[in-house]
């Protein structure tokens, strides 16, 4: 692997204090993230992954749409702690909605009866490779992300809010941004019990 590579993948890690101050450009950011949907990889190369990229005031719509539906749903006595991490994600430059085209994955389940069951696990896997395609290459570009899962509750606000037609189902969120504050400290636990060799 090369040097700036393996320097990503060590890098990468949960950023939650994020700004709005541009690393890189509006352009290189929807450059970085149509490589990463072009090139990841998929079962059967179905190429199901769908994205939504939110910059600027469409971020924030995002994130002040968030806020209000758990407001509605978090005791207001003990709401503080949600808001204060949906502005920590707002407070970034922009956010990256991941989804997996459930017509591409039936399709395939069609075409392919006797492997039917495992097409919406391989569509999961594929989706993960995407999303971390994309926080790595946000990472070699200096840029500090975390992955949040708030769907399904704004699926229905989602797809109305941004036109998304109604096969796309959301599977993760990754607001990004300048870092503005290090990540904690990484345990890892002992490869030897993680990794086992045969030769």
């Amino acid at each position: 692997m090369s040097n700036d590579f393996t320097k990503a993948i060590k890098e990468r890690r949960s950023y939650y204090g994020i700004s709005k101050t541009p690393v890189i450009s509006d352009d290189k950011i929807i450059d970085l993230v149509n490589e990463a949907v072009k090139y990841s990889p998929s079962s059967f190369n179905s190429q199901s992954a769908r994205v939504l990229v939110l910059l600027n005031d469409q971020h924030d719509k995002f994130w002040d749409m968030t806020t209000d539906i758990l407001r509605k749903m978090v005791p207001a006595d003990s709401f503080e702690p949600t808001n204060e991490k949906m502005q920590s994600f707002r407070n970034g430059q922009g956010t990256v909605l991941f989804f997996e085209d459930q017509k591409v994955v039936e399709g395939l389940q069609n075409q392919f009866p006797s492997y039917a069951d495992n097409f919406p696990l391989w569509s999961l896997q594929s989706s993960g490779m995407l999303q971390y395609v994309v926080w790595t290459s946000l990472e070699a570009e200096g840029l500090g992300a975390s992955l949040q899962h708030y769907n399904p509750l704004v699926d229905e606000q989602v797809q109305a809010e941004w036109n998304i037609p109604s096969t796309w189902k959301l599977i993760a969120q990754m607001p990004f941004g300048k870092p503005t504050a290090e990540p904690g400290e990484k345990d890892f636990q002992p490869l030897e019990e993680r990794v086992k060799i045969a030769k």
